[in-house]
């Protein structure tokens, strides 16, 4: 129990800091948002019109005074309005982020489905026809770059043989086989990556493994080749396939930007994108803040996941 509670205060402590750097980071960048809200055909605005709509949004007050009305508010869960069209914050959230998961849960799972099978079987014979196909073919998809891929499958599967649509988005709870065929092109572009990091770390965890006493006294015993991968020698290769998973999980949370602008996805991208450019500090803090504290999340039940696939952890 002392383990669960170290390891939840040190996520709360870092999710302080992290909205404390964001909040102090986004308000270092050159530029007012009143001034730039006003601007219009390159003109300057009204001083007069700046300083007000600067005392309507609060900006008027010290740096320190909003940075705690900023740390009061998301106590509350709070992530403010809109600075462009006065949307809460939260609900534009609420309604993009289940679009983005949606997409990062789809290139984790195929990426888990190809990499760790085709990784442990690597192992299970290294430098066979597979283990050298296969690590050539890991090689190949992290040189290639995801914006890369994602337009190379619009212009080959796409616009040449027409199988699927370019891009766009359709809600799973509506039209589930509409959802899997639009969320597929996407999802072989998040994966690809990832699936290449997890076939490596697989490979190198469970050649590991196999070397160790146990194993050998499991096949002295004459267990079948196929259990002793299962359930002595993947669970525990497991503990740093999980590291790199949730290390990459959490890359993907803020790294889907380009395949959502590459195949129209609605998800967090389009605000965040349209609120860096019109200094809109309340959106750009909302969704960040929003992203560091999924990974936050991510890295919390990871070490959670790690106390149950080895009980040594607990006790460090």
């Amino acid at each position: 129990m002392l383990w669960l509670i170290r390891r939840v205060a040190t996520a709360a402590v870092l999710a302080f800091i992290v909205a404390t750097i964001v909040f102090l980071t986004l308000h270092l960048v050159p530029g007012d948002p009143a001034e730039i809200l006003l601007s219009t055909g390159g003109s300057a605005p009204d001083p007069a019109l700046v300083e007000d709509l600067r005392r309507q949004l609060g900006l008027d007050q010290p740096l320190w005074h909003q940075y705690l009305v900023f740390l009061e508010r998301l106590a509350r869960l709070d992530l403010g309005r809109s600075l462009v069209d006065d949307y809460p914050v939260a609900a534009e959230v609420a309604l993009r982020l289940p679009r983005t998961l949606q997409l990062i849960a789809a290139g984790v799972v195929l990426s888990i489905l190809v990499g760790i099978p085709c990784g442990v079987l690597a192992a299970l014979n290294p430098g066979g026809a597979f283990d050298r196909l296969a690590s050539t073919t890991a090689a190949v998809l992290l040189a290639v770059p995801v914006f890369v891929l994602g337009t190379l499958l619009i212009l080959v599967l796409a616009q040449q043989l027409r199988l699927m649509p370019a891009g766009g988005y359709v809600d799973p709870l509506k039209d589930f086989p509409g959802f899997l065929v639009l969320v597929s092109m996407p999802a072989v572009a998040i994966a690809k990556g990832l699936a290449a990091v997890l076939f490596r770390m697989t490979r190198t965890s469970v050649l590991d493994v196999l070397s160790r006493d146990f194993v050998r006294t499991a096949k002295a015993k004459g267990l079948a080749p196929l259990r002793i991968a299962v359930r002595h020698v993947l669970r525990n290769a497991l503990v740093p396939i999980l590291t790199v998973l949730s290390l990459h999980m959490g890359t993907l949370l803020g790294g889907t930007v380009l395949i959502e602008l590459v195949f129209n996805w609605p998800g967090l991208s389009t605000p965040l994108l349209r609120a860096v450019e019109s200094r809109d500090y309340p959106m750009v803090v909302g969704i960040v803040i929003t992203i560091s504290g999924l990974f936050l999340l991510i890295n919390l039940l990871t070490d959670l996941l790690y106390g149950w696939l080895d009980p040594r952890v607990r006790t460090s």
